[in-house]
């Protein structure tokens, strides 16, 4: 795991690769403790039999915001950063679903630093976000996610 203390040792992985999660398998539970909190039944989703005989897939799908929801867990694998007083899930751009995530897939964050900005002591950071679905070419999705670091006095 990556462990970033202050904003320069950030700003010195500008342009890098900064790691890869460990795999995460999505299973039907979670798909549907996802549909139920969203309110999201689709069939594709959350019925098994009918997915298994209609669905292209042959099977249910996560909800592609589930998928997304995941990038938090598993961006915590990548980097510990310390020294800080807040983090805020500031945005996410440039978000394109590439492909289904069928459950039982495996899926993993590979994260780079594409920008990192001082905003009077608050570090804006972008972080290209790939989830990757093991053995599979397609990623789940491609995204810039924007995160706000607001380090403590003296890690700026």
């Amino acid at each position: 795991m990556l462990v970033i203390n202050n904003f320069k040792e950030f700003e010195a992985l500008l342009g890098k690769e900064l790691g890869v999660s460990e795999y995460l398998t999505v299973t039907q539970d979670q798909i549907n403790l996802f549909a139920d909190a969203t309110i999201d039944h689709q069939w594709i989703h959350v019925d098994v039999e009918r997915a298994k005989k209609e669905s292209p897939f042959k099977n249910t799908i996560a909800h592609g915001y589930l998928t997304l929801s995941l990038l938090p867990h598993l961006w915590g694998q990548i980097a510990e950063v310390n020294n800080i007083k807040s983090l805020i899930n500031y945005g996410i751009e440039k978000l394109k679903f590439n492909q289904p995530v069928v459950v039982g897939n495996e899926i993993r964050l590979r994260a780079s630093l594409q920008s990192i900005v001082n905003l009077r002591g608050i570090a804006k950071m972008e972080i290209k976000a790939t989830m990757e679905i093991k053995d599979s070419k397609k990623s789940a999705f491609d995204a810039v996610v924007v995160f706000l670091y607001n380090f403590e006095e003296g890690a700026i």
